[in-house]
């Protein structure tokens, strides 16, 4: 007999268990354990939950009346997040400086509104990782087309195939603005020389002219669009009203500046002085003399901001007596 088998048997004498590899025992002085009773069944799926339960006469309720028991619906459903029938929109970025698209991001919170509740943006360089043009509703196109750049004339073409409603995004995509001073040679791209407008190679439906447009025009031009596609009777009427003058301003053409201005308004007896186009100038190129505008040629960028800023420059008596009902449907959308 070993010494393994000698020390085995004294503990088989004394009552207690030996501790091998993989198990193991407990002391010698260790009480044992309760057995853990076992747990009921759950009840059937048709029981009466406890809350729900009725009380009878004599008898308190299982549950204290100052505890807050949840009900099935609020432990049950998942948070569901309002879902509209939303709009596709683009932003299609061709010859300019993305000055229009900062104009976009600076809506803020207004934009995380108009992107949760409205709009689901499809195409975007800097935002969207799609790497082609694909078919959306309104489609907002920044900068103007180099002619001398084939890809840029089949992609302006695609965007007015795919779009339902196509949007001139800034003074560059309106009327050419600074790229119409352009002779080539510049950086990177020496050979492109030549720029127009996107109306003189498609039709545009909307204008939202300035360099670059106001975060706030931007903002109420696409609720307008939801409301123009998706709305009721009365709020498409009202869309219409307010996307009517942005509409005749592009089927006016693709050359507005100050020379336009004062064929249009100031030689015809039609100017209030109220200074409107100095103050839409980007370039200071227009001052007050004599309480009437004159513009240095010299200056002018020909962005159009002064002749659709002017109240006399285009009538649209729609929007003058609908004007408070548009708004207000515009920013009670934006806050619902």
């Amino acid at each position: 007999m070993g010494l393994f088998e000698k020390i085995l048997g004294i503990f088989k004498k004394k009552d207690v268990t030996v501790e091998t590899r993989g198990t193991t025992a407990p002391k010698p002085d260790e009480p044992e354990k309760p057995a853990v009773p076992e747990r009921p069944a759950p009840p059937p799926t048709n029981a009466i939950p406890a809350e729900r339960a009725p009380v009878v006469e004599g008898q308190t309720s299982a549950i204290p009346p100052d505890e807050k028991v949840p009900t099935t619906a609020q432990t049950d459903t998942k948070e569901v997040k309002p879902v509209s029938d939303k709009i596709t929109a683009g932003h299609v970025h061709m010859s300019g400086c993305t000055g229009c698209e900062v104009a976009i991001a600076d809506n803020y919170a207004g934009l995380l509104t108009l992107l949760d509740k409205y709009v689901d943006w499809v195409y975007d360089l800097t935002l969207a990782d799609v790497r082609h043009i694909p078919e959306m509703d309104v489609a907002l196109v920044e900068g103007s087309v180099c002619i001398n750049d084939k890809i840029s004339v089949e992609e302006i073409r695609e965007t007015r195939e795919k779009s339902k409603i196509v949007v001139a995004l800034g003074s560059c995509a309106c009327y050419g603005n600074i790229t119409r001073f352009c002779r080539g040679g510049q950086q990177n791209q020496p050979q492109h020389e030549a720029y127009l407008p996107i109306g003189d190679l498609i039709k545009v439906d909307v204008y939202l002219p300035g360099c670059g447009p106001s975060p706030q025009l931007i903002k109420n031009v696409c609720v307008a669009a939801y409301l123009l596609l998706k709305g009721n009777a009365d709020q498409q009427a009202l869309a219409t009203a307010y996307l009517k003058p942005l509409m005749q301003a592009a089927e006016r053409g693709t050359e507005a500046c100050f020379c336009d201005l004062m064929i249009d308004v100031i030689d015809q007896g039609l100017c209030i002085g109220c200074g409107a186009c100095a103050a839409a100038c980007p370039v200071r190129a227009i001052t007050h003399e004599y309480g009437k505008p004159q513009g240095q040629r010299d200056l002018c960028i020909k962005c159009g901001a002064c002749y659709n800023q002017c109240p006399r420059s285009w009538f649209s008596f729609d929007v003058v007596s609908q004007y408070e009902g548009i708004m207000e449907t515009i920013d009670a959308a934006m806050q619902e």
